[in-house]
């Protein structure tokens, strides 16, 4: 049987009726925003971030990974412990996003390009092109026509000195978004064909198909221990004390076997109720895959 979190087990209980692809988000939300990670490869900074294929032969594209690196360059390096900002939940994709989740999202700026316009020509300089055509005589043609280049002349030397202004703050801007591309943090985006399956709509899912690019000790320490990363290692029971979170087999061990135990199904989750019997004390538990989630205790 799967193991999850039991507060993974909780706010999906909570949520009730809703989709699945909203409950599972909620509760990736609550257990991973907040806190941080240490990413083992570079990131670049853009929302593109890592593409991540989870079961697959190659999860990452290496030369895409690197096509991506030179284009916007490295927002997050390697060893880097980063803040995990925001889980979003789509159809065929999660998005796990760190230190602001990439430049280029809703009202970034991402083009330098800086807008301008020609000179316009002056009315003089509209007129005279008409007139110089029609001069007889050849003196003052040569004169209308030397003012009509000073006029052009001075045009172009205006339009050079916008194109020269342009040329600088485009340069100034696209360091702006270089700079701010090295501060907007970046994503791995889980993809998966067609949809995304339940298994990986857990935060041991996310941890399994991350494991090789994200060091999750961090979050796990904030959990106060390792939530099944690999389905084998979880915080036992302390000093014999019962507490949410702890594992069927733990309670077993703490309270012997149970006088009975019931199951259902609520939703997509597997609810079972055991009772155990001490000497003075009858105690219910209720576990949601294996992690219990609540229990009450009455004198027999």
């Amino acid at each position: 049987m799967r193991i999850r979190g039991w507060a993974l087990a909780m706010g999906i209980l909570a949520v009730g009726g809703g989709r699945l692809e909203a409950q599972s988000e909620d509760v990736l939300r609550r257990f991973f925003e907040g806190k941080s990670v240490v990413v083992k490869l570079e990131m670049p900074g853009t929302e593109d971030g890592v593409d991540v294929y989870p079961g697959t032969s190659m999860p990452v594209d290496f030369p895409r990974h690197a096509r991506r690196l030179k284009q916007y360059g490295t927002a997050i390096r390697r060893g880097e412990e980063i803040l995990i900002t925001k889980i979003k939940v789509k159809k065929d994709l999660i998005e796990f996003q760190l230190g602001g989740g990439g430049y280029g999202t809703f009202a970034d700026e991402t083009s330098s390009n800086v807008s301008t316009s020609s000179a316009p020509k002056t009315t003089r300089e509209k007129n005279l092109e008409k007139e110089v055509p029609g001069i007889a005589d050849p003196a003052a043609k040569k004169k209308a026509q030397e003012e009509l280049d000073a006029l052009r002349k001075d045009r172009q030397r205006v339009d050079a000195a916008n194109r020269a202004a342009v040329a600088q703050a485009e340069e100034l801007k696209e360091a702006n978004i270089r700079k701010r591309r090295a501060e907007s943090g970046s994503r791995f985006n889980l993809r998966f064909k067609p949809v995304v399956p339940e298994e990986a709509l857990t935060p041991d899912g996310i941890m399994r198909a991350l494991a090789e690019y994200v060091d999750f000790s961090p979050v796990l320490a904030a959990a106060g221990g390792r939530p099944g990363l690999h389905g084998e290692e979880r915080p036992g029971p302390a000093s014999g004390e019962l507490r949410k979170g702890l594992l069927v087999d733990d309670v077993d061990a703490m309270l012997g076997r149970p006088e009975t135990i019931g199951h259902r199904m609520e939703g997509n989750l597997r609810v079972s109720t055991s009772v155990y019997l001490t000497r003075d004390r009858r105690i219910e538990a209720e576990f949601v895959e294996g992690v219990l989630i609540r229990f009450t205790v009455s004198s027999r």
